[in-house]
């Protein structure tokens, strides 16, 4: 989760918002492996994959959580938290487009806007400056999308399990679509300002 920027950030690594962190980027992997088991002639394990994702968004809440109360705000925190969510992000993209429960403009149109990104990213260590923050537009788009992917998976169920799925997965899956490409542009027009006013001081 995105913690304050007026709270004090210490280099200490072993804490439990990191250990948290770190556990979800554990996960990663074997969220994809569980959800391309049947791709490969393996049995289904749709609700392993499912409990991996509902324990990451559980320790994504909590590790920010945490972090603010106990004081526990560290710079490689900040570090973890938005790497594990992108890689959920991708590996979920990976794994729901694979087995075609997710069409590929709606995966080409969430990796564009990260390859926007990385770009804005490029420019800004040019110029001295780190990434930019996670700020709440963009924590409440990747919500969105964590929400719609376990949704979505389930759309595949037959009965009113998969209908109640395949709705609030894709309305999930529009808003969080809408919000990261949202905060996306946001992060464009910070680094504009970041290398305009930085030109103006050379």
């Amino acid at each position: 989760m995105e913690v304050q920027e007026t709270r004090v950030q210490t280099d200490r690594v072993l804490t439990i918002p990191n250990i948290l962190s770190m556990a979800r980027l554990v996960g990663v992997p074997l969220f994809l492996w569980l959800i391309l088991r049947p791709v490969f002639g393996g049995p289904n394990s749709d609700w392993w994959a499912l409990l991996v994702l509902m324990l990451s968004g559980v320790s994504d809440y909590l590790d920010g959580k945490l972090a603010r109360r106990w004081n526990q705000i560290s710079s490689l925190g900040r570090l973890l938290d938005p790497a594990a969510d992108r890689l959920y992000i991708l590996s979920t993209l990976v794994g729901l487009t694979w087995r075609e429960i997710l069409p590929w403009w709606v995966t080409a149109a969430l990796l564009a806007r990260e390859l926007m990104l990385l770009v804005m990213v490029g420019i800004l260590r040019r110029h001295g400056y780190p990434p930019p923050q996670v700020n709440f537009l963009g924590k409440a788009a990747t919500f969105n999308l964590m929400y719609a992917f376990p949704l979505l998976l389930l759309s595949v169920r037959d009965g009113w399990l998969g209908e109640l799925g395949a709705i609030f997965g894709w309305a999930f899956a529009g808003w969080g679509t809408t919000l990261y490409w949202w905060a996306g542009i946001l992060y464009v027009v910070q680094v504009r300002r970041l290398v305009k006013a930085d030109a103006a001081t050379d």
